[in-house]
């Protein structure tokens, strides 16, 4: 879950204040993967975010800055990030690549920029398309953009954790929604609804149908709401997600009705904040490619709360059978549909080493993970 960014700043700095002291990548131990993996530091991008690979095996990193980045040949011998792009906007995070177009989501806009196979510089500038936010700054500021079907997404959190619509300048039609377009920003208009922040989007294979992990609101009874995460694309018309009045199974804050939002097919601890995603190939090859019963699933990419007590940032492995989740969700337990991939960001109650982002699928089969507290890009292959 995320904070306006003064508000997120200030507490961070009372907790260390108060004894708790930042450990970086380099003075602590490596993240950790399960047996059978190997997980090294391949770049460093300055607050990386979101990721996509370019069919030569190039990496680009979206950025909490104007410029988009590039690792050169992420799936052989890395050469270093510059930049391949910038914008006219800040938060330049999310970034999607869709045949020759890169599309790019920032704080107040969407663009696209054409991409040619091999090009590690953009040729041309990018071209806002789309209009999100209303121009005034407040929490939640990225844009996550995917593809599919000749649809562009793109995710836009609410103003606030807890907001009233009429009340509220920085609220606007565009906030706490999914909004879908055509791939030149044409017809904007939601694909879902009433979600505080759902920063990872996945387009699933042989579907293509959009899934979405969703943050949830605080200030709930301890260890709630769940985070969750979905198949937006199974639910007609433009499905309700019941932020802030309804939660989890259709749990209702201050007797409001939750008939008709909807129950997520997924579910994740409270504050384990969802923040990347992405689909593992059934059918990946390639000398990396993983197992097959790493395969077929979901990876999340779960950024950690900004309060203590700390909650741990990992990465998710979530086993699909027949497109959804192979244990299907149980509101008792938040932890019984996924393992732990990615691991070991956290030392102790405070110390921290990496904080998982954006997530993407190489090539030829390596798992990319993005780090915005070390700025690290790391790639994790099996050891067969």
């Amino acid at each position: 879950m995320q904070l306006p960014r003064i508000l997120s700043l200030a507490l961070t700095a009372a907790v260390f204040a108060a004894g708790a002291t930042p450990t970086s990548a380099a003075d602590a131990a490596m993240p950790k993967v399960p047996a059978g993996f190997t997980i090294e530091k391949i770049g460093t991008v300055n607050q990386a975010r979101e990721l996509a690979v370019t069919p030569n095996g190039d990496l680009i990193v979206g950025t909490q800055l104007k410029n988009i980045d590039i690792i050169p040949n992420a799936e052989g011998t890395p050469g270093a990030a510059k930049v391949f792009t910038t914008v006219p906007d800040t938060h330049a995070a999310g970034v999607f690549l869709h045949g020759d177009t890169l599309y790019i989501g920032s704080e107040f806009g969407v663009w696209k920029v054409p991409y040619h196979a091999g090009e590690r510089a953009a040729a041309t500038k990018p071209v806002k398309i789309a209009t999100v936010r209303n121009g005034i700054e407040s929490d939640h500021y990225t844009t996550t953009v995917a593809f599919a079907k000749g649809v562009l997404y793109a995710s836009v959190g609410s103003p606030c954790d807890v907001c009233d619509r009429a009340t509220t300048k920085a609220y606007d039609k565009t906030r706490a929604t999914i909004q879908q377009m055509g791939p030149d920003g044409q017809d904007m208009h939601p694909k879902a609804i009433e979600i505080r922040n759902a920063v990872a989007l996945a387009i699933q294979p042989g579907s293509d149908d959009l899934w979405a992990a969703l943050e949830s609101r605080d200030a709930l009874p301890k260890g709630h709401p769940y985070e969750t995460f979905d198949d937006v694309s199974s639910h007609p018309g433009v499905p309700n997600y019941g932020w802030h009045t309804c939660y989890e199974d259709h749990v209702s804050i201050n007797g409001a009705k939750c008939g008709d939002d909807v129950v997520a097919m997924g579910a994740l601890p409270a504050y384990d904040s969802p923040i990347g995603m992405i689909f593992y190939p059934a059918n990946q090859t390639g000398k990396y490619a993983f197992p097959a019963k790493y395969r077929g699933g979901a990876y999340i990419a779960l950024h950690g709360s900004w309060h203590t007590p700390l909650v741990a940032p990992r990465v998710a492995w979530v086993p699909f059978t027949n497109g959804r989740p192979t244990t299907k969700v149980n509101w008792h337990d938040p932890h019984a549909q996924f393992t732990d991939f990615l691991s070991g960001c956290q030392t102790g109650a405070t110390a921290r080493v990496c904080r998982p982002t954006g997530i993407a699928v190489g090539t030829d089969g390596s798992l990319f993970v993005a780090d915005d507290f070390d700025n690290n890009i790391y790639r994790i292959r099996p050891t067969h």
